[in-house]
Formats: structure tokens, C-alpha cells, sequence
């Protein structure tokens, strides 16, 4: 254990933070557009509303398979190729920085 494990827990400690309030914020926004629309302030097409989140989460993903050495079996592969000794102990650190995040 050395300084990438120390840098994993940092990197997963603020990844949670980050997912957490990027959650309660899109979390708030869908609650106060069904609160207005409750209010019968706005009307919301839910349906269109789904179809183009599907198709956002479609293009999203279909774009991350293109990333080479991130959609397939290679990344392991490809990040002994990156010549970061200690790849394994950052990695390590990252999972329990996000856990206890």
C-alpha cells in the first residue's frame, strides 16, 4: 500500500459525493415537475419524456462501447499498458473510498 491507494480513496470517496448530489438534485427536479403538474401549472408528456431519456441512456452507452479498452474484456489490458506501477492498490483504494463515501 502506497500513495495510489491513499489517491483510490480520495477518487472513490469523491466519486460518492458527487453520484450522491447529482441524485438528489435530479431527484428534486422530477419531484417539483410532478408537483406542478399536480398543480395542473404544467402538463408533461411522460411518455416523451421516457422515450428521450431511453434514447440518451441508448446513445451514452453506445458511445462508452467505442472508448477503447472501457466496453470490452481488454481493460485490464489496457491499463497495464498505462506503466502505473500499484494499478491493483488504487483500484483497491477506490472501491473502499467509495464505500465508505
Amino acid at each position: 500500500m502506497g500513495g495510489g491507494f491513499f489517491v483510490g480513496i480520495l477518487i472513490g470517496y469523491a466519486v460518492k459525493k458527487v453520484v450522491k448530489v447529482v441524485a438528489v438534485v435530479a431527484g428534486m427536479f422530477f419531484a417539483g415537475l410532478a408537483y406542478l403538474q399536480y398543480q395542473q401549472i404544467i402538463d408533461i408528456k411522460w411518455a416523451k419524456l421516457q422515450a428521450v431519456s431511453q434514447n440518451a441512456v441508448t446513445t451514452l452507452s453506445s458511445a462508452t462501447t467505442q472508448i477503447p479498452g472501457f466496453g470490452g474484456g481488454d481493460h485490464v489490458v489496457a491499463l497495464s499498458n498505462l506503466g502505473i506501477p500499484l494499478t491493483s492498490s488504487m483500484s483497491m483504494g477506490v472501491a473502499i473510498g467509495f464505500m465508505k463515501g
